[in-house]
């Protein structure tokens, strides 16, 4: 084990396991935090067979959030790597939007990734590193996805801003557009999936364990910090 602690948000499915799974197999020790995927969180423990715990908190609600990263703290003594990867998204069409729709998603993926970093930064000891899922359709937006586009683009603006107050501290914030995958939500979202992979100049969606190894990649480098990295062969 390289001693690092890493907690990743919806880290019980889809990239979030896959990013769990390559942590894990860096070396690092991880907390795979979960809303209400339970069995799913175990079963990645037990796969990974120690050095794994599975840890139940809705991001969307700081009280939560703030006791698991305390249970983090309280068990390894550091959290080192946070990768904020909770997300959801509920699609229509911007005038079709029901106002709690809207909110519960904006709830999830931007003020989840707010009430992250504000509980578990300050319990950083040192050269931390702060992974913020982001999407292409935060870039260019996404017709039918008014609350996720806006949500994802408004992650992008936090990751800079973070990086620019906690540089002075050693932690690091950087964003990663995975591309549109082969997982849960994507898949849901079949016609997107379609004109995505329609779109690309490879005419192939991107790989979550392409994206997972780049991440055990990331949080190793030192001097990195403030910017976008994105997994789509579509040109940006």
């Amino acid at each position: 084990m390289n001693g690092r602690v890493a907690l990743v948000t919806g880290g019980a499915v889809g990239l979030g396991r896959d990013i769990v799974v390559a942590l894990f197999e860096s070396g690092c020790r991880v907390c795979v935090n979960y809303h209400r995927s339970r069995e799913a969180a175990e079963a990645v423990v037990t796969e990974l067979g120690g050095n794994a715990i599975a840890v139940q908190a809705d991001v969307a609600n700081f009280g939560e959030v703030q006791c698991m990263g305390r249970r983090i703290f309280d068990l390894w003594g550091s959290i080192d790597i946070i990768v904020n990867n909770a997300g959801i998204t509920n699609d229509a069409l911007l005038i079709r939007q029901r106002e709690e729709d809207w909110d519960r998603v904006m709830a999830v993926n931007v003020k989840g990734a707010f009430n992250v970093m504000k509980a578990c930064v300050p319990l950083i000891k040192k050269d931390g590193h702060v992974i913020n899922i982001s999407s292409y359709s935060g870039l260019k937006g996404n017709k039918g996805q008014a609350a996720y586009s806006a949500s994802k683009a408004a992650l992008l603006g936090l990751t800079k801003t973070a990086a620019l107050e906690l540089a002075p501290n050693g932690v690091r914030v950087n964003a990663v557009l995975p591309g549109y995958m082969s997982t849960g939500m994507g898949t849901a979202a079949f016609r997107s999936v379609a004109q995505a992979k329609a779109q690309s100049l490879l005419l192939s969606l991107s790989d979550p364990r392409d994206v997972a190894q780049f991440i055990a990649y990331l949080v190793t480098t030192k001097n990195i910090t403030g910017q976008t990295f994105v997994f789509d062969s579509r040109i940006v």
